[in-house]
């Protein structure tokens, strides 16, 4: 797992949104996506995918737990009423690259928070983002954007 201090601009984004426990119909709102995506011929070597849980599941019920998948599109690109639209906040984050495998993404949510703690920053009160740019997918590899702010000093 390899691990950077990134600013992600703000990004205009289209995206599916998927309401419910957070597991495997989170794979089956980014497939809608991505169909749509590709449909529309934006899936390219620099497209950007994003997965973004909007809800902390320890303290909002699963079945009002909100996930989008989403793609980050340019300002212009016409959209149409078959998906969503937003706007992705720029931020600070903290990036963990990691294997997209079952059991390297369990580690590296063991190893996320203990690595913030001794890297001077604190979490922000943003979402976890999934960040997946270009052939990522192909590759297997995720990045984990953990959203952060300078820690403050008493």
């Amino acid at each position: 797992m390899s691990i950077k201090v990134e600013v992600i601009p703000q990004y205009r984004i289209a995206y599916v949104r998927q309401t419910g426990p957070y597991g495997p119909a989170n794979i089956q709102a980014m497939e809608t996506l991505k169909k749509w995506a590709k449909e529309k011929n934006l899936l390219t070597a620099s497209t950007i995918l994003l997965g973004i849980p909007q809800d902390n599941p320890e303290t909002t019920l699963p079945e009002n737990c909100r996930f989008d998948a989403c793609i980050v599109l340019s300002e212009d690109y016409p959209l149409d009423d078959a998906i969503c639209e937003g706007i992705l906040p720029r931020g600070e984050y903290v990036i963990f690259k990691v294997k997209h495998t079952a059991e390297d993404i369990q580690k590296a949510w063991s190893d996320i928070f203990p690595a913030l703690q001794n890297s001077g920053y604190q979490m922000d009160r943003k979402p976890i983002i999934e960040r997946y740019i270009g052939d990522m997918t192909h590759n297997e590899f995720c990045e984990i954007c953990v959203p952060v702010q300078p820690t403050t000093e008493p």
